[in-house]
């Protein structure tokens, strides 16, 4: 039976589900390290480490996890955290990763990209000599897609 308060329970049910997965897994790709002390999930190094040395590359030494960020963007104040940033000082890029856990990547593509490029800015701003980019890491399929 089609009942609308049965319908709303497990929609609600199915978005908190998704949520506290997203969250799960947000935390333990925060703890994943790879160099010369690799730490965080086993399963989560291993499939890093048989990626793309661009994706790899987050996870080195010198990348930062949960990075707070904040400042003006349009005239609007935003406070952000970035899920990966990695600064180059030497090649004068900075390079930041944000994981997304959806299945359905065009579900809020265009709100992820907004979302990159709020960040971008905010970063050109902070580093305003240095080559900006943005990556969004989809972990349902593991693909790194290049955000322009």
């Amino acid at each position: 039976m089609n009942n609308p308060v049965n319908n709303f329970i497990l929609h609600q049910e199915s978005q908190k589900f998704a949520t506290n997965a997203g969250l799960v897994m947000h935390t333990k790709m925060q703890s994943v390290r790879l160099g010369k002390n690799p730490s965080g999930d086993i399963e989560l190094i291993h499939k890093i480490e048989n990626s793309s040395d661009e994706l790899k590359s987050f996870f080195g030494d010198n990348s930062k996890t949960e990075v707070p960020i904040a400042g003006f963007v349009n005239g609007r104040f935003i406070s952000r955290r970035l899920d990966r940033l990695v600064v180059d000082d030497v090649a004068h890029t900075v390079r930041v990763l944000d994981y997304k856990t959806d299945i359905d990547n065009n579900k809020f593509y265009e709100k992820y990209v907004a979302q990159l490029h709020e960040y971008m800015q905010l970063l050109k701003q902070i580093y305003p000599n240095y080559k900006i980019s943005g990556f969004i890491l989809w972990l349902h399929d593991w693909k790194l897609e290049s955000i322009k």
